[in-house]
């Protein structure tokens, strides 16, 4: 395979990931949202450490764990921000209405 074909199946990828944390970061907006109106803590360390579990074990590498647990805590950190974020301007809303 040349370096272009590579290159491609890369780019297609890429892709791939970016629909997969988009689609990601709607259910966890979802949760976000019904944990608000459930009165429920927005964030649990247990349920992230119980990810970077799952996702370590998923990990057939060739990325070691450490670099998984890291792409993993710099998604759940922007995720976060994603989530209160959405609230903010979803309670900013309301309160304009």
């Amino acid at each position: 395979m040349t370096i272009r074909q590579l290159r491609r199946r890369i780019d297609t990828l890429d892709r791939r990931l970016v629909k997969l944390l988009s689609e990601r970061a709607r259910y966890s907006l979802a949760i976000g949202w019904l944990k608000r109106t459930a009165g429920l803590p927005l964030f649990h360390r247990r349920r992230e450490q119980e990810i970077s579990r799952n996702v370590r074990c998923a990990n057939p590498g060739p990325l070691s764990d450490s670099a998984i647990n890291h792409l993993f805590a710099e998604i759940l950190r922007l995720t976060r921000a994603a989530v209160r974020a959405e609230l903010r301007r979803r309670a900013s809303h309301r309160v304009r209405k």
